[in-house]
């Protein structure tokens, strides 16, 4: 295997203006009001059930913690889907990667509670009825007010956590998972009338409101920006096919011609959530990243064969009409708070790295890409990446092969990664390109991920760093770049996973 390194002269451009500090968003707050509504959970059972006091009488015990854990349960609940709303100037201040993880925690603390509310009002129900306790769970799961409608709700969502376990969803397409995932919703709507039927914290008047706008908060922001929001985008920009180009095996780039995208205000490393009006399975949506800047008229993505969808998208013909949710995502450079830039791909991670190229505000020498991919025919954009490095003065390392190892960001590559130098051709240099400077690496050994991205980028700690590629590979990049001296807020990243 080599190691390419190619530093192109660019024509000069005005300096770009110093990145903007972090202003305070609407979305800021929304951290300390979701702690406040568990804090008034916990509230409104203390004030109905007495406390810690309703613990120490051995009649009531089992049924209080079952109600507490029930009242969490439903708040952790509305949370989750608030969280995963799409509402945008949420996604626009936390990000859609972040966004997901606390939904996922917070989804699974959900889950656990209410396991342990249907287990602490089962064992209630069957220590006060000792003598008939079949008759007692049969009322408690069926027969009472709304009670078989939550226990259906409960196994809905029972199903959706299970088939949310990584060793689970590793056996799954992303469609079918999506498509189970969506079950949740008609889980907590089927859970919902007997919290107000049969929930005692539910009989006020005062906490029947609190719970009301909880509940229709997160039904108006869903219905808003998951439903009418797509959908009215969808009409008004008129998104088309115009063509499908092979990019390499297994890889297609497709462009769409649409009307006043500008207004969108999309960034280059947004995705946007796809869908396209080529016959049945329509409705299932996949997220792919814009792999080009978007313009007044035209987007493109770029899309590796990977199931179902991504081989459906491949066969596309112009004209097909495409609907969109988005454009969702923070891997831009709005974000970007340090001079220098430095883009890492691996594999079809290139995507968001190739439009951030384009048209992010750094002048030449002060952006560096490092893109590792398997073999040079799957080099996606290789000849596209060349024309920008030239035309901006971007650093380009190609890291080809295969990974060295799983917990490794580097290529199986070349030994004088380590110890050696390469060539790198200098724009200051007035007889380039039939000179070049010799850029010598500080001795270090191959397994040392830190010490190689040190010796590749001198000045990462004053550079933003923008990833994109598995998550393995992402954390192994993460590692390297603390271990090279970057701060872990200059590291923003993009994971091709669901």
């Amino acid at each position: 295997m080599t190691l390419s390194t190619e530093l192109a002269r660019g024509h000069r451009r005005p300096p770009p203006a110093p990145p903007r500090s972090g202003r305070f968003t609407l979305a800021d707050p929304l951290g300390a009001l979701a702690i406040l509504s568990v804090v008034a959970v916990v509230a409104l059972w203390v004030m109905n059930q007495g406390g810690p006091l309703s613990l120490t009488a051995s009649d009531r015990a089992t049924g209080s913690l079952g109600l507490l854990a029930g009242l969490l349960a439903s708040d952790l609940m509305i949370l989750q889907v608030v969280l995963l709303a799409r509402i945008p100037w949420v996604e626009r201040s936390w990000g859609h990667d972040l966004l997901t993880r606390r939904h996922r925690l917070i989804g699974f603390a959900s889950f656990w509670l209410m396991i342990a509310h249907v287990t602490l009002f089962a064992v209630e129900r069957s220590t006060r009825e000792p003598t008939a306790i079949p008759d007692a769970l049969l009322r408690l799961f069926i027969t009472d007010s709304w009670m078989l409608f939550a226990t259906v709700g409960t196994l809905l969502l029972i199903m959706v956590v299970v088939t949310s376990i990584r060793a689970a969803r590793r056996r799954l397409r992303y469609e079918s998972w999506h498509l189970l995932h969506l079950y949740s919703y008609a889980g907590i709507a089927a859970t919902f009338p007997h919290t107000f039927t049969d929930g005692a914290d539910f009989h006020e008047t005062w906490t029947r409101v609190y719970w009301w706008c909880l509940y229709g908060f997160a039904f108006a922001a869903t219905l808003l920006y998951r439903v009418a929001l797509p959908a009215w985008r969808s009409l008004y920009h008129r998104l088309r096919v115009e063509s499908v180009a092979t990019e390499a095996p297994g890889t297609v780039s497709i462009t769409f011609k649409g009307h006043r995208l500008d207004r969108m205000r999309t960034a280059s490393g947004q995705f946007f959530v796809w869908r396209f009006l080529d016959g049945p399975g329509w409705s299932r949506g996949n997220p792919y990243t814009l792999s080009a800047a978007p313009t007044p008229d035209r987007l493109r993505i770029t899309i590796k064969s990977a199931g179902d969808g991504s081989e459906r998208a491949a066969r596309l013909t112009p004209g097909t009409r495409a609907l969109i949710e988005g454009p969702y995502g923070t891997l831009t450079a709005r974000h970007r708070t340090r001079p220098g830039m430095l883009f890492m791909a691996a594999g079809i991670g290139i995507t968001p790295m190739r439009a951030l190229l384009e048209d992010a505000p750094y002048a030449p020498g002060e952006a560096t890409l490092i893109y590792r991919y398997g073999e040079d025919e799957h080099a996606v954009f290789a000849d596209e990446l060349r024309a920008i490095a030239a035309d901006r003065g971007v650093e380009l390392i190609l890291l080809p092969g295969p990974r060295r190892a799983d917990t490794s960001w580097q290529a199986a590559g070349p030994a004088h990664l380590a110890d050696a130098s390469w060539q790198v051709a200098d724009p200051a240099d007035p007889a380039h390109p039939d000179k070049t400077r010799r850029q010598a690496a500080r001795p270090a050994h191959l397994d040392d991920d830190a010490q190689v991205l040190k010796n590749l980028v001198p000045d990462i700690a004053d550079r933003d760093i923008y990833v994109c590629g598995p998550p393995s590979w992402i954390t192994a990049v993460r590692k390297a770049a603390r271990g090279a001296g970057a701060h872990r807020d200059s590291v923003h990243t993009e994971e091709f996973a669901w």
